[in-house]
């Protein structure tokens, strides 16, 4: 098997944490080979950090050196997923890149469709697809056990989880505010749990009572002041066979939890909760709780760049590809436009 070479381009917490740790453990199929940001000392410091030997403060010196990579991580901020992304494909490489997709649904499907064209991989970082209890979900619905899927409860919900850094606040960079940051991790489940069918009726409401009041947070302090995106969004999704998604997904909202991440599945023949997973049907005649206590804890991390290297190599792979993204950019697009009404 040849060893593909990776590049890094962005220089924050991300790539520093999550992919970086991830690439070198795999480092019998791909070497991290460079690190780009705009700031070079800032790409020299982490390359360092992780032995990595080259480091650029410019895309197309990196893409023109003799050490052009394989492949890209695209860890840069919303707004640059689209270029930077485009770049790379121009260039020749296979890319992965953060969520969501891009900032527009116009932009995804451009990128989507550039792909194919130059026949090279991209996907996108939805890592949720690896829990265990994701994979074990799919199974039931693939071998028949939950019967036909008619609802979908969707939430990915924080109770005072807005960030207090970074630019998660900035509508211009991050492109929306809960939904993009947050949601669209549980919506890429439900949709893929229904093939990604699009729905063909939205309603949708966003809020920003609690960003633009401030108060206490649990993940630092944020400026009201300069707050600019949703902190919550709520929105049913129907389709055309009568079957439907209710998606809760906050950065703040006065609820109990601090914080809840879940899908709950409602079939013909048994229904499902993702976390803790467990199944609610009737068997012999009877109503059965089905629980499964020894479900192991997965490296999604590691799970979801093992995909994007399968995927790389014409292997099977369950990574949320360009095609799917540019479909859930489409959905995430027109929630919003459905809010605004």
């Amino acid at each position: 098997m040849s060893i593909l070479k990776a590049a890094i381009i962005g220089g924050g917490h991300i790539a520093d944490q999550n992919h970086i740790p991830a690439l070198k453990n795999l480092a019998d199929q791909v070497e991290v080979t460079a690190v780009c940001s705009r700031d070079l000392q800032k790409a020299r410091a982490l390359a360092d950090k992780h032995q990595i030997p080259f480091a650029y403060d410019n895309a197309e010196e990196l893409f023109g050196s003799q050490n052009k990579p394989d492949l890209i991580i695209n860890c840069t901020a919303n707004y640059l997923h689209y270029p930077f992304t485009m770049q790379a494909l121009e260039n020749g490489c296979h890319v992965l890149c953060e969520k969501p997709p891009a900032i527009t649904a116009a932009q995804a499907r451009e990128m989507a469709d550039f792909a194919k064209m130059k026949g090279k991989i991209l996907a996108y970082n939805l890592q949720l697809r690896q829990t265990q209890e994701y994979t074990l979900l799919k199974k039931c619905l693939e071998s028949g056990q939950l019967g036909e899927i008619y609802h979908i409860k969707a939430d990915f919900v924080r109770r005072r989880g807005i960030p207090g850094w970074g630019n998660f606040t900035n509508k211009e960079i991050q492109g929306g505010g809960a939904l993009m940051d947050l949601g669209v991790h549980i919506l890429d489940l439900a949709l893929s749990l229904l093939d990604y069918r699009m729905p063909d009726r939205i309603a949708a409401n966003t809020y920003d009572f609690i960003g633009k009041a401030g108060g206490k947070g649990l993940m630092g302090n944020w400026n009201a002041e300069s707050f600019e995106v949703e902190d919550a969004c709520f929105a049913h999704l129907s389709f055309p066979d009568n079957v439907s998604i209710m998606l809760s997904t906050t950065f703040a909202l006065n609820t109990k939890s601090e914080k809840n991440v879940n899908l709950q599945v409602f079939g013909t023949l048994a229904g499902a909760v993702l976390n803790p997973f467990s199944m609610y049907t009737e068997i012999a005649g009877e109503l059965a709780n089905i629980k499964f206590p020894h479900l192991q804890e997965t490296d999604i991390q590691l799970a979801n760049t093992t995909a994007f290297l399968d995927a790389c190599r014409g292997e099977s792979s369950n990574i949320c590809n360009a095609e799917q993204g540019a479909i859930l950019q489409e959905v995430v697009e027109k929630i919003y436009q459905s809010a605004q009404r």
